[in-house]
């Protein structure tokens, strides 16, 4: 046999491509014809199409013309119902890939483990990955039960209802952490109202702005804010919030205070006072390691996600303030705490004073001020006692008006103890851990 001529064999290869190219435009006419059929079709059926112009094929321009006279014109756009079976796509797809990340998480947090384990130090942010990693694997264990317990199942979806924190971080939702942060803003938004009217209450007058006047004594700066207004300056402020120390200032405030701040602090509010006290202690003593984390690391060394957990977890606001913003707060914050030393409950309190009215009030230390003039009596007079005691100039009258404060207080925490037969053993100082100001990098190597 002999091959056919290079002529034929253009010719031929030709001929596929015009018969190819042919079949495409002939499918794709099909299609296009289709596509108008199918929406000429829904336009007599009343539903409603896009303004947009069908193709113009010869056999569906008459179809489409004598519907479009027919249809009603629509009202208003509505969004198509997402179907049953689109749900449970949904909700199929987010549990898995939470279940995904969740393996990731655990297959990264060992590894941490194990450099921590080496005698490594972890950085803030794999200490965070770790822990949340670890809280995430503890809540798997309740709800492991409605696996293992026959038809316990069907209980599921009541328990998340009812406590929505069972399930990991990584099934958490949008919408579901959306709500949570909502709910949170909501409620210290109540918290700080309730501290202001509690100001308001006491009839105290609040100075507003601070003057040059020279540094006081302790006396003399409550004086000034308790009976006449003056208006100490920033260096009394600062001076006097020194001499308070955490531990006293929770082991006298009010039960309403001790609530408003564990709701504010997102922390629960169930228990006697000692069970707020304990849960508040722990929190701060958490707050002021990772104080020293972020001062060590810099501020800008933080994301914007990161920037606003931080601040969320101080009580500064965080909802639609911007990056910069977010900085300079939580650098505030920092210098307060540790350059400054500054309890962080008075800074906590005047966080919750100051929440949703930050135009009103210009600065961290106006509402220090505001939070200062508001204290119960029975920690001025604790505060009072122990600058007295430090100075040796404390007197008998002094420690029995104490003594007497002190001695009601523990009558209230016993009567709270025979109700509900629980002692708390609270033997946990915030003041414990000294803070120690930021060093050079090249000082700590």
């Amino acid at each position: 046999m002999h091959a056919p001529p290079p002529e034929q064999k253009a010719t031929s290869a030709s001929a596929t491509n015009e018969d190819k190219e042919g079949l495409k435009e002939i499918s794709d006419a099909k299609e296009k014809a289709e596509q108008s059929a199918d929406r000429a079709s829904e336009i007599i059926l009343g539903k409603k199409v896009e303004s947009a112009t069908l193709p113009a094929e010869a056999d569906t321009t008459s179809t489409v013309a004598t519907a479009s006279t027919t249809a009603k014109p629509a009202v208003s756009e509505k969004k198509p119902k997402t179907s049953l079976w689109a749900k449970i796509k949904g909700a199929v797809q987010h549990a898995w890939d939470g279940t995904r990340l969740l393996g990731v998480e655990v297959k990264i947090s060992l590894k941490l483990a194990m450099k921590m384990l080496a005698g490594y130090e972890l950085t803030r942010r794999e200490s965070r990955q770790l822990k949340r990693t670890t809280e995430d694997l503890i809540r798997l264990v309740p709800f492991s039960v409605f696996i293992i317990v026959p038809f316990a199942e069907l209980l599921l979806p009541v328990a998340l209802k009812l406590f929505p924190n069972m399930l990991p971080s990584t099934f958490e939702g949008a919408v579901a952490k959306e709500k949570r942060i909502k709910n949170l803003r909501k409620t210290r938004k109540e918290v700080s109202e309730f501290l202001r009217s509690t100001v308001k209450e006491s009839g105290l007058v609040l100075p507003q702005t601070a003057n040059n006047a020279q540094r006081e004594q302790f006396a003399e700066f409550f004086r000034k804010v308790r009976t006449s207004g003056e208006s100490p300056t920033r260096e009394e402020l600062l001076s006097v919030c020194r001499m308070f120390k955490d531990d006293i200032v929770l082991d006298n405030l009010s039960r309403p205070q001790l609530v408003a701040m564990a709701r504010y602090m997102n922390l629960p509010t169930f228990g006697t006072d000692m069970v707020l006290r304990y849960q508040i202690r722990h929190r701060m003593r958490q707050t002021k390691r990772d104080d020293r984390a972020i001062d060590y690391e810099g501020v800008d060394s933080l994301s914007v996600p990161e920037l606003q957990s931080a601040c969320q977890s101080r009580g500064v606001k965080s909802h639609g303030v911007s990056p910069a913003r977010l900085r300079d707060d939580l650098q505030n914050w920092l210098d307060l705490r540790l350059r400054q030393n500054v309890p962080s409950t008075l800074l906590l309190l005047s966080a919750a004073y100051t929440y949703g009215e930050a135009e009103s009030i210009d600065s961290h230390y106006d509402a220090l001020l505001s939070v200062l003039s508001s204290i119960p009596d029975e920690l001025y007079h604790e505060a009072e006692l122990q600058v007295h005691h430090a100075e040796g100039t404390a007197t008998n009258k002094q420690r029995l008006e104490v003594v007497k404060e002190q001695e009601e207080l523990i009558k209230d925490e016993n009567e709270e103890i025979s109700k509900t037969g629980k002692v708390i053993k609270d033997d946990v100082s915030v003041d414990d851990e000294p803070v120690v100001p930021k060093l050079p990098k090249d000082q700590n190597k």
